[in-house]
C-alpha cells in the first residue's frame, strides 16, 4: 500500500500533525509520500487566492481566516498521485487545492481520506465560525464580508461546495467536536465521518527527570521554587486564542496570591511589546524548531496554559500532556477531549479568567494532587495519542477503503 498525504504547508499545526502521522505510518512499514505546495514550484495559485478574496474582505484582520478556493493546482498527473494507492487530504487551503482540484482527485476513483483540521470544508469560506451557525444551513449574511447578505459571497461558495464536492470522501476529524460540528452541517451533515486524532511521538515528548528540569531551569535563569507557566504563542492578536483571558487571569493570581512565586515561558513567535504587559517574570524562548528541544520545554514547565477560545486537536496539548505537563485552559473546542476537568489538568468555562486563575492556583498548590495529575497526563498520551495507536487507526481506514474500491 502506498499512502500519499497531501498539505499545503509542511508547518502549522496541521502540517506537523501531517508529518507527524507519515512518521508514524512509515514506522509501521508503510511506503508514505508527502506533497506540499513548495514542491510544487510556482506560488501563483496563492496569489491569485488571496487576490480573489480582496474585495469581499471585512478588513485585514480576516485576511487569512476565510478562503474561496478558486485557484489551486491539478495534481491528478503528478507522480506521487498516479503512483498512490490512497490519497490523503489534510489542510489543503491558500492556493493549493481548489474545489475544481479536488473534484478531479476524487476522479482518479481511488480511496480518498481528507483530515478536517477546522470547519473550513463545511462552511462558506471561514475556517472557524465563531458564534456564526449559518453554516448549519446554508451560509450567507457572513460576518467575515464587507458586504454580507443572503446571496453573498460566502453562499455562492457553499453553493459550489453542494455542487462539486465529490461522494466519495472519507471525511475525518481529528476531535469529536469537529465532527459532530461537521455532521450538523448542510455539507457534510449525510456524509460518513469519523473521529481520530492526532499522533505524537511519546519516545521524543515524554516527562523530564526531577535533575534534568532543575538543570534547565538553571540554565533559563528561572528559579527553582517558581511555579513555571507554559505559554505558546504564534499569534498573540488573533482573538480567537484568548491572550487577554491569560493576562486577566495573570493579574487575578496576582492580586489574590501576591506570595505565590511565579515565572512564565513562552515559546513561539510573538511581540516583546505585547508580552510585557505580563504581571510575571516572563522567558521569551522565540520560535523552537528541534522537537527534543520543545519536548523539554513542555517537560521543565508545572503548567501548561492555553486559554483558546476555539480549537479543534491542539497539538500544543497533545505535546503538553505526553510530556507529563498538566493543562489549564477553557473547556471549548477539542481540548476537554484531551484534559478531563482535575484529573490531567483544570478546564474553565470559556472566558471566564477568574475560574483559569483559580485553576492555575489549584494545580500547582499541592504536590500529591499535582504529582497524580503529572500521571494522569502521561497515561492519557500513551493510551490514546501514542504513534502506533494511531496509526492501526488509520491503517484499519485505508484497507476499508482498498478492500471496498469497485
Amino acid at each position: 500500500m502506498t499512502i500519499l498525504l497531501l498539505t499545503t504547508y509542511p508547518h502549522g499545526g496541521a502540517g506537523m500533525a501531517c508529518r507527524r502521522l507519515q512518521k508514524a505510518l512509515q514506522a509501521e512499514n508503510e511506503t508514505v509520500d508527502l506533497l506540499t505546495s513548495s514542491q510544487l514550484g510556482h506560488k501563483w495559485p496563492f496569489y491569485a487566492e488571496r487576490l480573489s478574496f480582496l474585495p469581499f474582505e471585512r478588513n485585514k484582520s480576516v485576511r487569512f481566516s476565510f478562503s474561496p478556493a478558486n485557484f489551486g493546482h491539478n495534481l491528478i498527473h503528478h507522480p506521487l498521485v498516479q503512483q498512490a494507492d490512497v490519497l490523503h487530504l489534510h489542510w489543503v487551503n491558500q492556493g493549493f487545492l481548489s474545489l475544481e482540484n479536488i473534484r478531479q482527485l476524487a476522479a482518479l476513483n481511488k480511496p480518498i481520506i481528507w483530515t478536517l483540521h477546522d470547519m473550513w470544508a463545511f462552511t462558506g469560506g471561514c475556517h472557524y465560525s465563531g458564534e456564526c451557525q449559518h453554516y448549519q444551513h446554508s451560509c450567507g449574511n457572513c460576518p467575515f464580508l464587507r458586504r454580507p447578505g443572503k446571496d453573498d459571497f460566502s453562499h455562492r461558495i457553499w453553493q459550489r461546495k453542494k455542487d462539486t464536492f465529490p461522494d466519495n470522501i472519507q471525511f475525518v476529524t481529528c476531535s469529536n467536536w469537529l465532527a459532530e460540528l461537521a455532521k450538523s452541517s448542510s455539507l457534510l451533515g449525510d456524509s460518513p465521518i469519523l473521529s481520530i486524532p492526532n499522533p505524537i511521538d511519546i519516545t521524543v515528548f515524554k516527562p523530564l527527570a526531577h535533575r534534568e528540569r532543575l538543570s534547565f531551569r538553571k540554565k533559563l535563569g528561572i528559579a527553582p521554587d517558581s511555579i513555571l507557566l507554559l505559554f505558546v504563542a504564534m499569534k498573540i492578536g488573533d482573538a480567537r486564542k484568548g491572550f487577554q483571558y491569560l493576562l486577566e487571569a495573570l493579574v487575578l493570581l496576582q492580586d489574590s496570591h501576591p506570595a505565590l512565586k511565579v515565572e512564565i515561558l513562552v515559546m513561539g513567535k510573538s511581540n516583546p511589546a505585547d508580552l510585557a504587559v505580563l504581571p510575571y517574570p516572563f522567558h521569551n524562548l522565540g520560535m523552537v524548531q528541534d522537537a527534543r528541544e520543545i519536548a523539554a520545554i513542555y517537560g521543565v514547565a508545572d503548567t501548561f496554559v492555553i486559554p483558546s477560545l476555539e480549537d479543534n486537536l491542539p497539538n500544543t496539548v497533545m505535546e503538553s500532556i505526553a510530556c507529563g505537563t498538566p493543562v489549564a485552559g477553557f473547556r471549548t473546542g477539542g481540548i476537554p477531549e484531551m484534559v478531563e476537568h482535575k484529573r490531567e489538568g483544570y478546564l474553565a468555562a470559556p472566558c471566564d479568567s477568574t475560574a483559569l486563575a483559580a485553576g492555575i492556583y489549584w494545580m500547582n498548590t499541592d504536590e500529591t494532587r499535582y504529582e497524580q495529575l503529572r500521571h494522569a497526563a502521561r497515561q492519557k498520551a500513551l493510551e490514546h495519542y501514542a504513534n502506533p495507536v494511531v496509526a492501526a487507526q488509520y491503517l484499519a481506514l485505508y484497507r476499508r477503503l482498498l478492500d471496498t474500491q469497485p
